[in-house]
């Protein structure tokens, strides 16, 4: 039996395969030109699997939304060891930036989320747990409120770069933050 077989005769994952899509077509064309038609081409699925699994589009988005979510947060655990045993915190947090930006699909995905949870109160939740998670890493280095204005920074130039298409500049970056945490904080 191949994996188009057994995903065709399995729920989960079909709801699987239509969140991941999901998130591809958002990626790529945003929220508000994602449809079910292009979800199911984007799984190889049928139409009608996206409204029954999903009734309707709000729901098969904050699937999605909730899938890259849970990636997101993954991908923060696995970078934790990271931040944690560096002795200079600026420059990893500027790596961390630069690593984020290499996949811009993914990090245009997040900043959707972010346009999406200020429009739909019921979106905030997944578009919180990206920055209590990265707030959550710093704060150990340089306290809470410092972690917050931190990661605000961060997304600040992320932004600006996808929004520009150009590259993340490290070098003014780091510098940034290495104001922002100072030399007491700053390994």
């Amino acid at each position: 039996m191949t994996a188009d077989t057994r995903r065709a005769r399995d729920p989960q994952a079909r709801r699987a395969a239509l969140a991941a899509a999901v998130i591809e077509v958002i990626a790529e064309v945003g929220i508000g030109r994602t449809t079910h038609r292009a979800v199911a081409a984007r799984a190889g699925l049928p139409l009608g699997a996206t409204t029954y699994y999903f009734p309707t589009l709000d729901d098969l988005i904050a699937a999605g939304l909730r899938r890259a979510t849970e990636d997101l947060r993954a991908d923060l655990e696995r970078r934790a060891p990271a931040l944690r045993d560096t002795r200079d915190l600026a420059a990893a947090l500027a790596d961390l930036a630069l690593s984020y930006l290499e996949d811009r699909g993914q990090t245009q995905l997040e900043y959707e989320l972010f346009v999406a949870a200020a429009r739909d109160p019921a979106l905030r939740p997944l578009a919180e747990m990206w920055l209590t998670g990265m707030t959550r890493l710093l704060e150990p280095h340089v306290g809470r409120a410092k972690a917050g204005v931190l990661v605000a920074l961060l997304d600040g130039a992320m932004l600006h770069a996808l929004v520009t298409g150009g590259p993340l500049d490290p070098v003014p970056l780091t510098a940034a933050l290495r104001a922002l945490i100072g030399p007491a904080d700053n390994g």
